[in-house]
């Protein structure tokens, strides 16, 4: 009697990318409490706002010295591919990626992209009362307004892109019957029958430290020099 094998294991998310992935959603999860409910001057929403541009600058590095599939190279892909990925798809043909797939690939780079942007604005951002971003005085009191209206505003386009990529997640979840969520927990795949996966390169978690650490101070030396 034939014993049936269990699906194979793939590693395949690393862990400083799962690590900084859940971060960033904390984080951004606590820009907005203590937007809301921090003392008046905002001082933990700063240093919030340090914290994600220290992740997102590590985040960047890691697209470029990472695993396999936190490379841009690996799932930022032509617009073509995207919408050749989404007719198959919506056809009942699901394509195998190692990694994010085409559309996922664009959702991330999207969200990466307006965190980057509002975490520039909001170190120029003013509440026109007490509460200002460290590099407020380098602009004047116009500029400063659009710059915190982006800010502001931007937080509403950045929760529908999130809307947006937790509907795609939940849509595999619940009618293709792929779970991406576990394996940016666990950091393993389940290889899918008939869907071979290519060798992915594993990075070592030990070279995260330094990048972390150099993200850091990159945000802050970026913060000094202004100041000076």
């Amino acid at each position: 009697m034939a014993v049936a094998s269990s699906p194979r294991r793939i590693p395949t998310w690393d862990l400083p990318l799962r690590l900084c992935h859940w971060l960033l959603v904390a984080l951004v999860i606590d820009a907005w409490i203590s937007n809301k409910f921090g003392d008046i001057r905002l001082r933990w929403h700063i240093w919030n706002g340090y914290a994600i541009l220290t992740l997102l600058v590590f985040r960047i590095i890691w697209g470029f010295v990472g695993s396999t599939t936190a490379r841009f190279t690996n799932f930022m892909t032509r617009w073509s591919v995207v919408v050749h990925y989404l007719k198959s798809t919506m056809h009942g043909d699901t394509p195998s990626y190692p990694g994010h797939n085409p559309a996922g690939g664009w959702s991330v780079a999207a969200m990466l992209f307006l965190l980057i942007i509002l975490g520039v604005c909001g170190l120029f951002a003013s509440d026109d009362i007490i509460a200002s971003g460290p590099l407020n005085f380098l602009v004047n009191e116009s500029m400063a307004g659009k710059l915190s209206t982006v800010h502001s505003m931007g937080f509403w386009l950045l929760l529908g892109l999130v809307a947006l990529h937790l509907s795609g997640v939940f849509f595999y979840l619940l009618f293709k019957k792929d779970n991406l969520i576990t394996p940016m927990i666990t950091g393993n795949k389940y290889a899918r029958e008939g869907h071979p996966e290519p060798p992915l390169r594993i990075q070592s978690s030990w070279l995260a430290l330094p990048v972390l650490i150099g993200s850091a101070l990159l945000v802050w030396l970026g913060i000094q020099v202004w100041k000076w």
